[in-house]
């Protein structure tokens, strides 16, 4: 045990927690800030925070001076250069050598071009006196960095001309019509990304660039003075730093823009705020440091559970888009030069005067390996951000559905009361989950034999009515001989080790006294994941899938409530240099393990509270331990948008909230927001009251109900959205200005949301239902209430106020959506029922939709196993093609005789400006008349053709007339 720990036995940890999550529950207490680090405590993010202060102060006394604010290069007060005649083409790559001009140090520099577009900046000693951490790219790159694209050396034109009292070396392509340059300058060194002759980006524009290379430890008394260089005391904890300063931090500048995203996990606003010289920013930057922070604050820049370092910044004209591939702690500074009279200072010759966002990213440790994308469109940037990390894939079908999940449900006659309540009250779900208490004392992969005397059972009797069991299962392991699991991994020395690398390390968590895997070592991670097979899992069995928690690793009595940064991992690499990724790993073991427990393999799912980018290919995340309030309900749109935006498209809320107990009118408006998350739970702390929809009985079980409901009837247009991310790496719950990227008024917008192309979300999130909430319609677009068919024609605005029953989700004019009506209680009982599509004309009397459809369990699809249909509605006919990718193979051919009787019941077309009075069916060479009515209940442009009887595997037309 850690003798520094402020808890002396488990029960005296435990009693904390407990006592601390109930004094949350009554109002009293917020997070303990006091537990995690401020930039001023974080000794490299101190000193370089100064360094950029002292580069300001040093350009500012050269300005009064008398030389002039619009400098012929970056801050000249930069101590770096770019050695003479060090520059050169190697095929695809620039390199060159950076010197500081005092410690002489010679730092390899090397520029990157991909074919489509990207640049890749990596940069450390030439010779290190030991190496870097470098493996972050294995496991977050696509194939390990392998397959990337590169740009042919053909392609590229180089040239180099003296400017001022500096060379600037310039390398230029063309890629789809669109124009890419690099502009590296020597003294002081920058580079500078254009696009069509327009700078963009900029590297060290401002002169921040501060690169701590590694040296010998001084023999003098003074090196572990004020800065913390060798040594580091937070609270009770020493961080040992054997290796010393190895930190590095640089500017980015966002030239053009006013607004960045991303970088998420923060509870902070969608558009990034600035976080120095303003009184309505943050005072601190943003943190990358993956933790488990007790009850978050909203509106904050504080680390929490998963570290995405991937910012875009949008304005009318582009988008572009910084990937910052590294694992360590990051801190990211945020100005505005509209608002910041220091950046202003710095002005790249014959640069745009417009307005710009400048950004400070600090590393502690590891090599500077920096991506930039130059989109221009969004589509175009997430094309390349997923040829770096890949995309979001197909989940398993029911994970789309409803999660009833609480800590914990108390037995199997609970779990299966729970399950009968919902089919009796007539509300669908796909999933019930269980905590940690169903363990045998907290060892996962066990069973509590007295409260879950056979698991095995219980899941046989859930499966049969059609729904799944998520158990949880952490990365903490009970320290006990006699367990064994303990005992392999102890065996195997699969432990981390502590600072020594004499034992394993040793900390707390849930069982008490615990170790954790290595998963640095390939061995290790294969070992956890053959836990999960199903002759190593008793009690488990292929309807059981995985909740993976407290992996960021949580460690009760570790520093800021995590592990030791200079712990050792496989391969003597401190736990510093790779903790964000630390959760990623063990979520990917997990993934691999369910994948390959059964033959043929079928996809898994898993969900994990710590991620980073790489994280969405092995399965869904959430937003963590939220809190029953308003303000939580809020922030959840925009944490999932941020998520989003980088690419964890699998993700949402704990709906109701983790703590707390919300009044029934705050878990209804919940539920009615929940149901547009892309992943959809309902979650409660151990200490809150029951909360199943029916507890707070009537009239809430109903629009409960119906809100669930409403998830079940659009889970085919939420598969086909997650289809279209997989390929195409769009997110699926996109802010506003991603579908209108030239409405300014929409850049800062934080409630209203978009589901893909089509459907804009506007939640209710205030207690006082008397309140206006407004709405903007953008684009010269009709868009049609989703459930009375009202029109508005946009762009305009209009206050709604609503009762509680009533949700504002509008559909885009010129959209169809696929859906099924058939009430099941779950999406596995679904699997052939009819198709109902609901046509959304345009102004111009046209839509466009597609259906995709596969067996959503097994990777059939990717051998063609899958019906993907392109709906079009133009001049009054609406006909239904096979898309692109649909190629005629022997899997293809199975799933389409399992799919043969599937069928479109129901066509629903709104916003017709004439009448219809007839329709007829094309399919094959068969012609028939079917049944239409308009001018319905709902609106009079409304028209309905009932049961079509069209299947969709096939081909077909219905004319209008």
């Amino acid at each position: 045990m850690n003798l520094k720990s402020p808890f002396r036995t488990r029960t005296t940890a435990l009693f904390y927690f407990a006592a601390t999550a109930s004094l949350c529950l009554q109002g009293v207490l917020a997070v303990k800030k006091e537990d995690f680090k401020t930039c001023e405590q974080a000794a490299f993010c101190r000193r370089h925070r100064a360094f950029a202060d002292a580069i300001v102060q040093a350009s500012q006394s050269t300005i009064s001076k008398g030389s002039s604010s619009n400098l012929a290069v970056p801050s000249s007060a930069s101590p770096y250069i770019i050695t003479s005649k060090s520059v050169h083409l190697e095929g695809h790559t620039l390199v060159a050598t950076i010197l500081h001009d005092t410690d002489k140090v010679p730092l390899k520099l090397e520029v990157i071009f991909l074919a489509d577009g990207t640049v890749r900046i990596r940069l450390q000693e030439e010779n290190p006196l030991i190496p870097r951490f470098d493996e972050t790219q294995k496991h977050v790159l696509r194939d390990e960095g392998n397959t990337l694209e590169y740009a042919s050396a053909d392609s590229i034109g180089y040239s180099s001309e003296t400017a001022g009292q500096s060379v600037v070396h310039t390398v230029c392509y063309t890629k789809e019509g669109n124009n890419f340059a690099v502009r590296l300058t020597e003294f002081p060194w920058s580079l500078a990304y254009m696009q069509d002759n327009k700078v963009v980006i900029e590297i060290n524009h401002n002169g921040f660039f501060n690169f701590e290379h590694l040296r010998t430890k001084p023999d003098t008394s003074e090196t572990n003075g004020v800065e913390g260089e060798w040594e580091e005391t937070f609270r009770s904890w020493t961080d040992s730093k054997p290796r010393g300063p190895e930190s590095f931090g640089v500017d980015i500048r966002f030239n053009g823009y006013d607004h960045v995203y991303g970088i998420p996990e923060h509870s902070a606003s969608l558009s990034l705020k600035n976080t120095r010289g303003d009184k309505d920013g943050y005072g601190e930057p943003y943190r990358l440091w993956n933790l488990d922070v007790f009850e978050y604050e909203l509106d904050s820049p504080m680390a929490l559970y998963g570290s995405i370092p991937f910012m875009v910044a949008h304005n009318p004209n582009s988008t572009v888009g910084v990937f910052w591939l590294n694992a360590a702690e990051t801190w990211v500074d945020v100005t505005r030069e509209k608002s910041s009279t220091l950046s202003s200072l710095f002005r790249l010759s014959g640069s745009s005067k417009e307005q710009a966002v400048n950004t400070h990213w600090i590393s502690e440790s590891g090599i500077m390996d920096v991506f930039l994308m130059p989109g221009p469109s969004v589509s175009d940037l997430y094309k390349q951000y997923t040829a770096l990390v890949e995309s979001t894939p197909l989940p398993r079908e029911f994970a789309l559905g409803y999660h009833q999940c609480r800590w914990n449900y108390i037995d199997q006659d609970d779990v299966l009361a729970v399950s009968d309540k919902m089919h009796e009250h007539n509300i669908p779900y796909d999933v019930i989950w269980l905590d940690i208490e169903y363990t045998d004392g907290k060892r996962y992969f066990t069973w509590d034999s007295n409260n879950f005397p056979d698991p095995v059972a219980m899941q046989k009797q859930l499966s049969h009515d059609g729904h799944k069991l998520v158990v949880v299962i952490d990365p903490h392991i009970k320290h006990d001989s006699a367990y064994y699991v303990w005992k392999e991994g102890n065996e195997k020395e699969y432990f981390i080790k502590n600072k020594a690398k004499t034992d394993n390390y040793q900390g707390w968590c849930w069982p008490g006294e615990s170790n954790w895997v290595d998963y640095l070592d390939s061995n290790a991670m294969e070992w956890t994941s053959g836990l999960y097979h199903l002759d190593k899992f008793n009690g488990s069995t292929t309807d059981l899938f995985v909740w993976n928690d407290m992996n960021e690793p949580s460690i009760f009595n570790g520093p800021e409530i995590t592990i030791e940064r200079d712990l050792k991992h496989y391969g003597g690499w401190e736990h510093r240099d790779l903790h964000n990724i630390y959760g990623m790993l063990y979520h990917k073991a997990t993934y691999n393990g369910l994948r390959t427990r059964e033959s043929p393999n079928k996809r898994p799912f898993v969900l994990s509270r710590a991620y980073f980018a790489g994280s969405q290919r092995y399965g869904a995340i959430w937003t963590g331990d939220n809190a029953a309030s308003w303000d939580h309900l809020h922030a959840s749109v925009r944490m999932v948008l941020s998520n989003n935006i980088a690419g964890m498209h699998f993700s949402g809320a704990d709906v109701g909230g983790f703590f707390g107990n919300p009044e029934p009118e705050l878990l209804t408006r919940w539920y009615q927001l929940g149901i547009w998350y892309p992943f959809f739970r309902a979650h409660a702390h151990i200490d809150t009251k029951r909360r199943e929809p029916w507890v707070a009985g009537e009239p809430y079980l109903s629009i409960m109900r119906e809100a669930i409901l409403e998830r079940y009837r659009m889970l085919p247009h939420w598969y086909t959205l997650f289809r279209e991310t997989s390929l195409t790496g769009m997110p699926i719950a996109r802010p506003m200005w991603m579908e209108f990227p030239k409405d300014t008024g929409l850049f800062a917008e934080e409630r209203a949301f978009m589901v893909g192309s089509s459907i804009m979300v506007v939640p209710s999130t205030d207690p006082d239902i008397s309140k206006p909430i407004d709405v903007a319609f953008p684009s010269k677009e009709n868009w049609y209430d989703m459930h009375t068919y009202t029109s508005y024609f946009a762009p305009t605005k209009r206050q709604f106020t609503i009762d509680l029953a009533q949700t504002l989700v509008f559909v885009r004019g010129g959209s169809i959506i696929p859906t099924r009506e058939r009430q099941r209680r779950a999406s596995a009982l679904m699997k052939y029922d009819p198709f109902t599509l609901y046509v959304y004309v345009s102004r111009d009397g046209t839509a466009t939709g597609k259906l995709y459809l596969d067996d959503g369990e097994t990777y059939d699809y990717e051998e063609g196993a899958f019906i993907e249909r392109e709906l079009l509605f133009v001049d009054s006919r609406l006909s239904s093609r096979p898309s692109a990718h649909t190629v005629e193979t022997s899997a293809q051919r199975i799933f389409l005789e399992k799919m043969k009787k599937v069928r479109v019941e129901r066509v629903v077309i709104v916003g017709l400006r004439s009448p219809l009075t007839r329709a007829t069916v094309t399919e094959g060479d068969v012609v028939r008349e079917i049944e239409l009515s308009c001018g319905g209940s709902k609106a009079s442009s409304e028209c309905v053709v009932r049961d079509p009887a069209v299947l969709v595997s096939n081909d077909w037309e219905i004319a209008f007339s």
